[in-house]
């Protein structure tokens, strides 16, 4: 296997890309940034200094993934999904300090999504088209609106969920596509 890396796209030398990685038009990829093996990074995707990427991420048109975010392996990034790294942006401001954000194995942020800078993203969690992210997501989470709130769980397929119990203190679902079972022993508020 090697790395394909479009004749248009500007790949910095110190730049790590793992193998069967593809890097397509018009795509910039900064100093000191690390991409996992098998990632697709699609068209117009800017990628600052120092960011790292898992294995088998898929990232799609026009994403800028900004310093301080980090996407483990099997992300899908939806096309013109916005991150940010700065929580009080000014213009002129020289002080400003990187704010972290995180997206877990297995999520994915859907196109045009926004992920307001220092949150995690919970491993298979789903965030959905147009969607802007302000807090922490939980692992299998379904979030949606502006700002995000929780509308039920996704199976690591993606599909969602249906509660198969009574409202009680473990929560039980199950994926009626797939077959999946989950349990959750916190309390859960889905409005």
């Amino acid at each position: 296997m090697s790395v394909f890396i479009h004749p248009s796209a500007e790949v910095h030398k110190s730049a790590e890309i793992g193998d069967g990685t593809y890097i397509w038009n018009n795509v910039q990829i900064r100093e000191n940034t690390k991409i996992g093996k098998n990632c697709i990074i699609s068209k117009g995707v800017y990628i600052d200094i120092g960011v790292k990427i898992g294995n088998s991420v898929k990232i799609q048109n026009g994403v800028s993934v900004y310093a301080g975010v980090e996407i483990e392996d099997e992300v899908f990034v939806g096309p013109n999904a916005t991150f940010t790294n700065d929580m009080y942006p000014r213009a002129t401001a020289r002080d400003w300090k990187i704010v972290p954000t995180k997206l877990r194995f297995g999520c994915s942020i859907g196109a045009n999504a926004t992920i307001v800078c220092g949150v995690v993203i919970g491993p298979f969690a789903m965030v959905a088209a147009g969607a802007v992210v302000t807090n922490n997501v939980p692992p299998f989470a379904l979030m949606t609106g502006n700002p995000s709130r929780l509308v039920g769980f996704v199976c690591k397929k993606g599909h969602p969920m249906i509660q198969t119990n009574a409202m009680e203190e473990q929560m039980q679902m199950s994926c009626p596509v797939c077959g999946e079972k989950l349990s959750f022993t916190a309390v859960v508020d889905i409005k």
